[in-house]
């Protein structure tokens, strides 16, 4: 299982960017999916997480309202639409995916793409 991520850049505050993460490697869907991001000098933090069918999401406090979650099953592909975004969110950002088979659930990460806000 291969997890890419993409769409990461350099954008000034109050800027849009859009991120995504692509599935690979494996026949099956996911469980959860979720982005996270660690900035540097602090630990790896969640941002949003979005269940199997898309249809319940969940947002860190900090960018709840700019930020939306969102999955393609059919492309095994997730997404992160950043809106209003601020230099406080300049981080590296990751995919997450957790699978659970026979009751022992498995954890996958992307390699993470660098998103960085100017003033």
């Amino acid at each position: 299982v291969q997890l890419v991520e993409s769409g990461g850049g350099l954008v000034q505050a109050g800027g849009s960017l859009r991120i995504s993460c692509a599935a690979s490697g494996s026949r099956f869907s996911f469980d959860a999916m979720g982005w996270y991001r660690q900035a540097p000098g602090k630990q790896r933090e969640l941002v949003a997480t979005i269940t199997p069918g898309g249809g319940r999401t969940n947002y860190a406090d900090s960018v709840k309202g700019r930020f939306t979650i969102a999955r393609d099953n059919a492309k095994n592909t997730m997404y992160l639409q950043m809106n209003s975004l601020k230099p406080e969110d300049t981080a590296v950002y990751y995919c997450n995916a957790v699978r659970t088979t026979a009751g022992v659930s498995y954890d996958y990460w992307g390699q993470g793409t660098q998103v960085t806000v100017s003033l």
